[in-house]
């Protein structure tokens, strides 16, 4: 080995780590190479199932000054188990997993494994080659948890490769472009989601193993569907195999005992201004693009990163006295200029809550680099108007049309995420008042209200179900409700919106420009609707009319642009369609405009409107031609069929579970006293 290659890592130019660090085996010959490095180390050695677990048996060399050690092993196997034996002179000896561990064990153990991952054959290559540009193409994200999407009927969770041939097949159902994945680097609490990560580079073997994840990320490319990943730079857990104090004292975290731990959360911060800890993430993050062929990576509680105040009653100012983070920000321009010029088309986006300026703004324009930013701002406040009664909403009309102040600021994806619908917050159906109709026809509202506004989609998973309990990490979603056929109802819906969005460009070509967008009726407060047009670059429209209360507004007039527009949805209480029917525009100046609509406007009513541009026709590829999405059809609705049990051992089921989501074979209706209650669950 090159040391002077090695010695990159020490100066922070190293951003394929996982190449040199950690385990890197060859099968042919048994023979495994270990890397692993530590500052306050006076002797380490790789115990394992290869050597006995005998300290004495491999002792590593220190082969760079700033603290690489090195050790080549015989006798090596596949899955061996490994772990670090790390002495300093100052403490006890520390048994330590790899950082570098490209898998480890199952369910609660702590050592690493020896595995190849060098190995699988990929089958994406036209998906890759043909990437669309990511800020005009359609970004319609589904937000899951693979342990609680769907789980076998005795309770056991899928591994990758089932969960893949079942999502695959329901996504493209639905209709959605990308799947996000909440939490997959391993992690040993179930209850932190994935979000406090022991394992950095492992896959969690909660499912499988990196072969079979690798499945996972192929299948959803040979289905057209993209991958992110949920990526936690910010902090890591105190658990003694990891990261935490790894050889005795702080090597990762920050030395700086004000700087060094989220009190609030338990756990310990990256010390960003180390070369060593920034390579370490960066080949982290290059890790799940070059090895598994990630689309892209949301980056959790980018906020935490950038004030040194964040949840703390105690903090240290900068040099200059200020809050920010100087090391962090340097850290994320780095880790993007990074990244995109090598993934030109990667998604890098930012979970970043405050009004930081220039989150998904390039790096040489003052920015810090990502392409795109959650819009916390527009969730709040969205959810916090469509939470109030009707009857009073119009004193929060504000609340609703506050998001277009500031929609271009930045390249936004609004978020409906797993964090609002935990902790009594309620589903995203039981935000809505009213009962049991108005409850559906409000999520049908708000979501045409979504999908027509500026910005990339998520939806977490169980909205489209309109599931009334809150999320719940420890069991599947609830697919029985499917039997009901409002829910039912509600999934053809999602489905058919979500061919909208991604058939007709002036539904999302235009997502961060004034061009794509123009408010038709902004301040009609007190009948609750607005009404706002949405362009393409050929100058196609499409006009969404949003009627947030339950009172029908026949005749409503507002100005538009002249021409003959077609109706693709129209939805109201008890009911959505797609009627295709036309209206012409009057020349009767409305609105500040030469020229009108007419309109009855349903109760609960979203209404989407488009008019091509007749001068100059949109070119569309087949599959994109500009007519309603198909209607999908009833036995299309139920939740995937549950397949038979794995050989696999899994983990006992802790609580019996509900039955298959498929449809009984029967053309009976429930009745309505089978309807499940909409009540509010109970705080956790």
């Amino acid at each position: 080995m090159d040391i002077k290659l090695l010695d990159a890592y020490h100066h922070g130019d190293m951003y394929d780590a996982y190449k040199y660090l950690g385990c890197h085996f060859n099968k042919d010959s048994g023979t495994a190479v270990f890397r692993v490095w530590s500052t306050r180390a006076t002797s380490i050695s790789v115990i394992g199932d290869f050597n006995g677990w005998d300290v004495n048996a491999n002792r590593m060399t220190k082969i760079t000054e700033a603290g690489i050690w090195e050790a080549t092993v015989s006798g090596v196997k596949l899955y061996d188990n490994y772990k670090f034996y790390i002495e300093n002179g100052f403490t006890y000896p520390i048994y330590k997993c790899d950082p570098f561990a490209f898998h480890r064990e199952t369910f609660e153990g702590t050592n690493a494994k020896v595995v190849d991952i060098e190995h699988f054959k990929w089958t994406d290559g036209d998906y890759i080659k043909n990437k669309p540009d990511q800020y005009s193409a359609p970004m319609s994200v589904y937000e899951a948890h693979i342990a609680s999407w769907r789980r076998y009927a005795d309770g056991n969770t899928f591994d990758y490769r089932k969960f893949a041939d079942e999502m695959s097949e329901y996504l493209k159902e639905l209709g959605y472009t990308h799947l996000e994945l909440m939490g997959v680097a391993e992690y040993p609490f179930d209850g932190s989601w994935g979000y406090q990560v022991t394992g950095y580079f492992a896959p969690t073997s909660r499912y499988g193993t990196p072969e079979d994840f690798a499945y996972l990320v192929d299948k959803m490319h040979a289905c057209g569907i993209g991958v992110i990943l949920d990526w936690v730079p910010g902090h890591f857990p105190k658990n003694g195999d990891g990261l935490y104090e790894f050889d005795g004292g702080p090597l990762y975290e920050h030395s700086d005992p004000l700087r060094m731990e989220h009190k609030e959360w338990g756990t310990r911060c990256f010390d960003y201004g180390r070369n060593e800890v920034r390579n370490f993430l960066i080949s982290n993050a290059f890790y799940w693009m070059d090895m598994y062929h990630i689309d892209g990576l949301r980056v959790d509680a980018v906020a935490s990163m950038l004030y040194l105040d964040y949840g703390r009653y105690e903090w240290r100012p900068n040099i200059y006295g200020g809050n920010e983070n100087l090391e962090a920000v340097d850290f994320l321009r780095r880790l993007n200029t990074a990244i995109f010029a090598k993934y030109p088309k990667a998604l890098m986006i930012a979970e970043e809550s405050t009004a930081w300026g220039g989150v998904s703004r390039p790096v040489d324009m003052g920015g810090l680099g990502f392409n795109f930013k959650w819009n916390m701002g527009w969730m709040n406040d969205t959810l916090s108007y469509i939470k109030v009664d009707p009857v009073f909403r119009k004193y929060h009309h504000n609340t609703v049309t506050f998001s277009m102040i500031y929609a271009f600021t930045e390249n936004f994806v609004l978020p409906i995420s797993h964090d609002e619908v935990v902790y009594g917050k309620g589903s995203l159906i039981n935000k809505m008042p009213g009962d049991y109709d108005m409850k559906f026809a409000g999520v049908r509202n708000f979501l045409t209200y979504m999908f027509s506004h500026p910005g990339k989609k998520l939806l977490f998973m169980g909205a489209e179900l309109g599931q009334f309990n809150e999320w719940n990490f420890a069991k599947e979603l609830d697919w029985s409700v499917l039997d009901y056929p409002a829910h039912a109802d509600l999934k053809k819906f999602v489905s058919t919106l979500n061919g909208i969005y991604k058939n007709y460009p002036a539904m999302h070509q235009i997502d961060y420009d004034w061009k794509g967008f123009e408010w038709l009726v902004a301040d009609d407060y007190l009948q609750n609707i607005l009404v706002y047009e949405r362009r393409d670059s050929d100058d196609n429209r499409m006009i969404a009319i949003i009627n947030f209360s339950p009172v029908p507004h026949n005749g409503y007039r507002f100005g538009a642009h002249e021409g003959e527009y077609t109706e693709l949805l129209r939805t109201q209480i008890y009911e959505w369609n797609q009627s295709g029917n036309k209206y012409k525009t009057e020349k009767i100046a409305s609105h500040g405009k030469d020229d009108s609509l007419i309109i009855d406007v349903p109760p609960m009513g979203g209404i989407l409107l488009y008019c091509p541009n007749a001068d100059k026709p949109a070119v569309k590829k087949p599959e994109q031609k500009a007519q309603p999405a198909p209607a999908v059809k009833a036995a299309e609705t139920s939740a995937p069929a549950p397949a038979k049990k794995p050989t696999a051992e899994k983990k006992p089921a802790a609580e019996k579970k509900s039955a298959p989501a498929k449809k009984p074979a029967t053309d009976k209706k429930p009745t309505a006293a089978k309807k499940p209650a909409a009540k509010k669950p109970s705080a956790k």
